[in-house]
């Protein structure tokens, strides 16, 4: 008896799937290594992403990232944004 594949549906996306992501950064624009929970996340459109850090800014502020730099891609979209309260 052999297992069928894995349905598509449950496969991870890949990078071209989910192009919006965030570049966490400290004061000195230097990345940031953060907790697998906020490290590596992608998403599918601009207003995701966007919301995904306003969920978030709290933890990535208390995780060491001063600001979030967006990209599309390999397309810098816009920052740093500071993360501030």
């Amino acid at each position: 008896m052999s297992i069928p594949d894995v349905p598509s549906v449950f496969k991870q996306p890949t990078p071209a799937e989910r192009p919006w992501w965030w570049k966490l950064v400290d004061e000195s624009g230097e990345e940031v290594s953060v907790d697998e929970e906020f490290a590596d996340q992608r998403f599918t459109n601009q207003g995701d992403a966007e919301s995904w850090v306003g969920e978030v800014w709290e933890e990535l502020l208390e995780a060491g990232v001063a600001a979030v730099v967006l990209f599309e891609n390999d397309r810098e979209v816009y920052g740093p944004m500071k993360l501030s309260a």
